[in-house]
């Protein structure tokens, strides 16, 4: 595993952590949770310029209630909140179909 691949992991791993987190409190139904990951890199100087994420989840849950979750997963992660101050995240959350 590469550098920029074991940061990706760290943000899937605060992702499905907040997801296993907030769920409670929001009384949110679901069966489970995917995150898939990619980094866009630049090569001078070398940095990454983006975060691209589609998360997805096996529920019946409304839109609005998906969003919900979505907002509380960034907000109240740690790898999140920390990245974001520094590379651009840009991602979904989405029903698994």
């Amino acid at each position: 595993m590469n550098p920029v691949e074991l940061l990706l992991s760290a943000l899937a791993a605060c992702i499905l952590k907040g997801i296993e987190r907030v769920t409670p409190m929001l009384a949110f139904q679901m069966d489970g949770a995917e995150a898939a990951l990619e980094a866009i890199r630049q090569d001078a100087p070398p940095k990454l310029t983006l975060i691209r994420y589609p998360i997805s989840v096996d529920s019946a849950e409304m839109d609005q209630r998906l969003n919900l979750l979505h907002r509380n997963i960034l907000k109240n992660g740690t790898i999140s909140n920390t990245l974001s101050a520094a590379v651009p995240l840009e991602g979904t959350l989405i029903r698994k179909v």
